[in-house]
């Protein structure tokens, strides 16, 4: 199951930068795409809001 972004994002960029599948898009709040989502984990890890999360 693929992460998703809460409404706590701040748009803040950092997640994407570090999504090795590029599944993370920007807008007021950002959105993974479950398809591209590999799970990895690594979008939460760095999040500094905490808005990412397993649904």
């Amino acid at each position: 199951m693929a992460y998703v972004i809460s409404e706590d994002c701040i748009a803040c960029g950092t997640c994407i930068s570090e999504c090795p599948s590029e599944a993370i898009s920007e807008g007021d709040i950002y959105k993974i795409d479950p398809d591209l989502c590999t799970e990895c984990g690594t979008c939460a890890d760095v999040c500094p809001n905490e808005a990412i999360s397993l649904p």
